[in-house]
Protein backbone atom coordinates (compact mmCIF):
# COMPACT_ATOMS: atom_id res chain seq x y z
CA UNK A 1 0.00 0.00 0.00
CA UNK A 2 2.86 2.22 0.93
CA UNK A 3 4.48 1.65 -2.61
CA UNK A 4 1.40 2.81 -4.39
CA UNK A 5 1.45 5.97 -2.33
CA UNK A 6 4.47 6.91 -3.18
CA UNK A 7 4.50 6.21 -6.69
CA UNK A 8 0.89 8.21 -6.98
CA UNK A 9 2.90 11.06 -5.32
CA UNK A 10 5.77 10.93 -7.41
CA UNK A 11 4.03 10.69 -10.44
CA UNK A 12 2.00 13.90 -9.17
CA UNK A 13 4.98 15.55 -8.35
CA UNK A 14 6.84 15.36 -11.36
CA UNK A 15 3.56 16.61 -13.66
CA UNK A 16 3.76 19.82 -11.40
CA UNK A 17 7.51 19.91 -12.34
CA UNK A 18 7.02 20.00 -15.98
CA UNK A 19 6.91 22.87 -16.97
CA UNK A 20 3.41 24.43 -19.06
CA UNK A 21 3.85 24.78 -23.09
CA UNK A 22 2.31 27.90 -23.78
CA UNK A 23 0.79 29.20 -26.64
CA UNK A 24 2.86 29.67 -29.83
CA UNK A 25 0.84 33.03 -31.45
CA UNK A 26 3.47 33.10 -34.35
CA UNK A 27 1.91 33.56 -38.09
CA UNK A 28 0.50 36.30 -40.29
CA UNK A 29 -2.82 36.96 -39.33
CA UNK A 30 -5.65 38.46 -41.40
CA UNK A 31 -8.45 39.94 -38.96
CA UNK A 32 -12.60 38.63 -39.91
CA UNK A 33 -14.05 40.97 -41.92
CA UNK A 34 -15.72 43.85 -40.16
CA UNK A 35 -19.44 43.57 -39.53
CA UNK A 36 -21.58 46.11 -41.68
CA UNK A 37 -24.36 48.38 -40.20
CA UNK A 38 -27.22 46.48 -42.49
CA UNK A 39 -25.84 43.23 -40.64
CA UNK A 40 -27.11 44.18 -37.08
CA UNK A 41 -23.83 43.26 -35.79
CA UNK A 42 -21.55 45.65 -33.58
CA UNK A 43 -18.49 45.04 -31.55
CA UNK A 44 -19.28 45.33 -27.96
CA UNK A 45 -18.21 48.44 -26.79
CA UNK A 46 -18.74 50.41 -29.36
CA UNK A 47 -20.80 53.37 -30.07
CA UNK A 48 -23.35 54.00 -32.77
CA UNK A 49 -21.72 56.07 -34.43
CA UNK A 50 -18.39 54.39 -34.32
CA UNK A 51 -20.64 51.53 -35.50
CA UNK A 52 -22.16 53.47 -38.62
CA UNK A 53 -18.86 54.53 -39.52
CA UNK A 54 -16.73 52.89 -42.24
CA UNK A 55 -12.95 52.06 -40.74
CA UNK A 56 -10.26 51.63 -42.87
CA UNK A 57 -7.82 48.55 -41.27
CA UNK A 58 -8.92 47.25 -37.58
CA UNK A 59 -9.01 50.43 -35.06
CA UNK A 60 -11.25 47.86 -32.55
CA UNK A 61 -7.62 45.88 -31.85
CA UNK A 62 -5.35 49.47 -32.21
CA UNK A 63 -3.50 46.96 -34.53
CA UNK A 64 -3.91 46.45 -38.31
CA UNK A 65 -5.99 44.20 -39.94
CA UNK A 66 -3.22 42.11 -41.25
CA UNK A 67 -0.35 41.22 -38.65
CA UNK A 68 2.66 39.22 -38.43
CA UNK A 69 3.47 37.78 -34.88
CA UNK A 70 6.80 36.31 -34.10
CA UNK A 71 7.23 34.35 -31.07
CA UNK A 72 10.22 32.59 -29.30
CA UNK A 73 10.87 31.33 -25.55
CA UNK A 74 11.79 34.90 -23.97
CA UNK A 75 9.47 37.62 -26.77
CA UNK A 76 6.82 38.06 -28.79
CA UNK A 77 6.73 40.96 -31.75
CA UNK A 78 3.72 42.10 -33.38
CA UNK A 79 4.68 43.54 -36.83
CA UNK A 80 2.27 45.53 -39.33
CA UNK A 81 1.95 48.08 -41.78
CA UNK A 82 0.44 51.42 -40.35
CA UNK A 83 1.88 54.10 -42.89
CA UNK A 84 0.76 54.08 -46.79
CA UNK A 85 2.91 53.40 -49.26
CA UNK A 86 3.62 57.02 -50.43
CA UNK A 87 4.72 57.58 -46.71
CA UNK A 88 7.54 55.65 -47.53
CA UNK A 89 7.54 54.45 -43.50
CA UNK A 90 8.71 50.98 -42.66
CA UNK A 91 6.09 48.54 -40.90
CA UNK A 92 5.57 49.50 -37.03
CA UNK A 93 7.28 46.24 -34.97
CA UNK A 94 6.39 46.43 -31.28
CA UNK A 95 8.53 43.81 -29.04
CA UNK A 96 7.46 42.32 -25.88
CA UNK A 97 9.53 40.65 -23.00
CA UNK A 98 7.65 37.49 -22.29
CA UNK A 99 8.88 37.59 -18.99
CA UNK A 100 7.07 40.24 -17.76
CA UNK A 101 9.64 43.12 -17.31
CA UNK A 102 9.72 46.15 -19.00
CA UNK A 103 10.05 46.56 -22.14
CA UNK A 104 9.69 50.44 -24.22
CA UNK A 105 9.37 50.47 -27.91
CA UNK A 106 9.12 53.74 -29.75
CA UNK A 107 6.89 55.24 -32.72
CA UNK A 108 7.51 58.57 -35.01
CA UNK A 109 3.89 59.73 -34.71
CA UNK A 110 2.87 63.12 -35.60
CA UNK A 111 4.29 65.64 -33.64
CA UNK A 112 7.30 63.28 -32.24
CA UNK A 113 8.51 60.16 -31.07
CA UNK A 114 6.18 58.30 -28.89
CA UNK A 115 7.44 56.20 -26.12
CA UNK A 116 5.08 53.73 -25.47
CA UNK A 117 5.98 50.95 -22.12
CA UNK A 118 4.45 47.17 -22.27
CA UNK A 119 4.66 44.54 -19.65
CA UNK A 120 3.45 40.99 -20.47
CA UNK A 121 1.41 38.55 -18.11
CA UNK A 122 0.39 34.91 -18.67
CA UNK A 123 -3.49 34.35 -18.05
CA UNK A 124 -3.26 30.47 -18.29
CA UNK A 125 -3.12 30.24 -22.20
CA UNK A 126 -3.76 34.05 -22.64
CA UNK A 127 -0.97 36.51 -22.97
CA UNK A 128 -1.94 40.03 -21.57
CA UNK A 129 0.39 42.31 -22.77
CA UNK A 130 -0.55 45.88 -20.89
CA UNK A 131 0.65 49.10 -22.26
CA UNK A 132 0.97 52.70 -21.01
CA UNK A 133 0.95 55.45 -23.43
CA UNK A 134 2.15 58.81 -21.92
CA UNK A 135 1.02 62.06 -23.87
CA UNK A 136 1.17 65.78 -22.77
CA UNK A 137 -2.96 67.11 -21.77
CA UNK A 138 -4.20 69.22 -24.90
CA UNK A 139 -5.00 72.03 -22.42
CA UNK A 140 -2.71 72.39 -20.25
CA UNK A 141 0.44 70.33 -21.94
CA UNK A 142 0.72 68.11 -18.21
CA UNK A 143 1.75 64.70 -19.13
CA UNK A 144 -1.06 62.30 -19.17
CA UNK A 145 -0.98 58.14 -19.48
CA UNK A 146 -3.62 56.34 -20.56
CA UNK A 147 -3.77 52.58 -20.58
CA UNK A 148 -4.34 49.51 -23.06
CA UNK A 149 -4.43 45.80 -22.67
CA UNK A 150 -4.76 43.79 -25.65
CA UNK A 151 -5.63 39.92 -24.07
CA UNK A 152 -4.20 37.11 -26.89
CA UNK A 153 -5.58 33.98 -27.17
CA UNK A 154 -6.09 30.74 -29.68
CA UNK A 155 -9.19 29.55 -30.44
CA UNK A 156 -7.31 26.60 -32.65
CA UNK A 157 -4.11 26.58 -34.44
CA UNK A 158 -6.27 29.30 -37.35
CA UNK A 159 -7.66 31.35 -34.83
CA UNK A 160 -6.52 34.05 -32.79
CA UNK A 161 -8.45 36.17 -30.57
CA UNK A 162 -7.55 39.57 -29.48
CA UNK A 163 -9.53 41.46 -26.85
CA UNK A 164 -8.56 44.82 -26.83
CA UNK A 165 -9.80 47.33 -23.18
CA UNK A 166 -8.71 50.70 -23.53
CA UNK A 167 -9.15 52.99 -20.19
CA UNK A 168 -11.17 56.58 -20.60
CA UNK A 169 -8.91 59.67 -21.64
CA UNK A 170 -10.21 62.98 -21.04
CA UNK A 171 -13.46 62.50 -19.33
CA UNK A 172 -13.90 59.66 -22.20
CA UNK A 173 -15.63 56.20 -21.83
CA UNK A 174 -13.34 53.36 -21.71
CA UNK A 175 -14.23 50.77 -24.24
CA UNK A 176 -13.23 47.09 -25.23
CA UNK A 177 -13.19 45.16 -28.50
CA UNK A 178 -12.94 41.36 -29.86
CA UNK A 179 -11.17 41.12 -32.92
CA UNK A 180 -10.65 37.49 -34.39
CA UNK A 181 -7.50 37.24 -36.50
CA UNK A 182 -7.28 34.02 -39.13
CA UNK A 183 -4.33 32.30 -40.44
Amino acid sequence: MWNSLILATVVVLAAAAVPQTRPDFSGKWTSDPEPTASSGRREEGRSEQAGDRARKGDMGSGWSSNITITQDASRLSVEYVFFARGDMQPPLKFVYALDGSETKNSVMMGRGIQVQTSKTAWDGDKLVITTLHTFAHPETGQPMTSEVKHTLSLDSSTSLVLETARSGVLRGPSSSTRTVYRK
